[in-house]
């Protein structure tokens, strides 16, 4: 049976009640993980390209995401620390697995010091390797995004973990995720560097249901993780991409069937076959964008230096 993670995200904003309501909601659906987010507004960096975006010969090169915007948006989603713990807590109480997605370097040791043993690698750090190794050492698994890396960043993540545990996840660079842009073939692709695959879901609930996690699932996903809100879609930051717990529970349901089972879904499902795409696809342009935005997004702060996650510098 596959594993379900009900993504948190920044959808509890930053309520610490919500968080726990989102906890015994999750619990109550069946979901395995519950994963919250270790993001903090002051490790936003400035970047001087994306405050007015820029054009090149016709064509975006960079979008346009100010940086006081930004920060304003997200202070408001902020969790003090004492909420890591009351988390943990809260999950082990309700039968669920805690699991944290880092954002920079700098927090690994506030978050190694804290009673959880996995922790998640969001996408677009897939390619960065001192942080991979300093999470592989203090942690006992890892789950990896992979949405936007490039092969070679997969396969030498994939040669610097031989030996650990670790989970890579398939996911598009799209919010939400058109089916048509899926390539779940790409986790046959993943599967060649680990005995764990799994697929993080960004489609839209609203338009396309979960159908992508059904196909996923056929195709041998072991995990999937979704992100989870119980607030109205038009409060949570994942907007149409979240599930609510009703929806969650039917997520579950599936993740618990048998192939044949499965495949019965599948055989009714017409976007099937366009959603298996190919192994190794080519980003789009918008897929690009993102990456160029939200890789280097967070950053750690050293003696007032910025250290990116992917720089071999001593952060700690």
């Amino acid at each position: 049976m596959a594993k379900v993670i009900a993504d948190f995200g920044l959808n509890h904003r930053g309520s610490l009640e919500t968080l726990r309501e989102m906890v015994r909601a999750a619990a109550e659906a069946g979901a395995d993980y519950a994963e919250i987010h270790s993001m903090r507004a002051d490790d936003l960096v400035y970047r001087e390209r994306f405050e007015e975006g820029r054009v090149e010969k016709g064509q975006v090169s960079a979008i346009k995401r100010p940086y006081r915007e930004e920060y304003q948006r997200l202070k408001q989603f902020n969790l003090g620390d004492e909420a890591y713990g009351a988390f943990i807590d809260e999950c082990r109480a309700a039968g669920l697995k805690p699991l944290a997605a880092v954002y920079t370097r700098s927090r690994i040791p506030f978050l190694a010091s804290l009673p959880w043993r996995e922790v998640r690698v969001l996408g677009y750090d897939c390619g960065s390797y001192p942080m991979i190794r300093e999470l592989s050492e203090r942690f006992d698994h890892l789950f990896i995004s992979t949405e936007a890396a490039a092969d070679e960043e997969v396969e030498r993540t994939a040669r610097m973990l031989k030996g650990r545990s670790f989970t890579l996840l398939h996911s598009v660079a799209l919010y939400p995720a058109p089916l048509e842009r899926m390539n779940l073939d790409r986790m046959g692709y993943l599967r060649r560097f680990t005995g764990s695959v799994g697929f993080s879901d960004h489609c839209s609930v609203e338009g396309d249901g979960l159908k992508a996690a059904i196909a996923a699932l056929y195709l041998g996903a072991e995990v999937i993780e979704k992100p989870f809100t119980i607030l109205e879609r038009g409060l949570t930051p994942d907007g149409t991409m979240a599930v609510d717990p009703v929806q969650l529970k039917e997520l579950v349901g599936y993740a618990r069937m048998g192939k044949e089972e499965l495949g019965d879904l599948v055989a009714r499902m017409p976007e099937f076959k366009v959603m298996k795409g190919v192994k190794h696809p080519e980003l789009s342009p918008e897929e690009r964008l993102n990456r160029d935005y939200y890789r280097g997004r967070f950053a750690s702060r050293v003696k007032g230096l910025v250290v990116f996650n992917w720089e071999e510098k001593k952060v700690f």
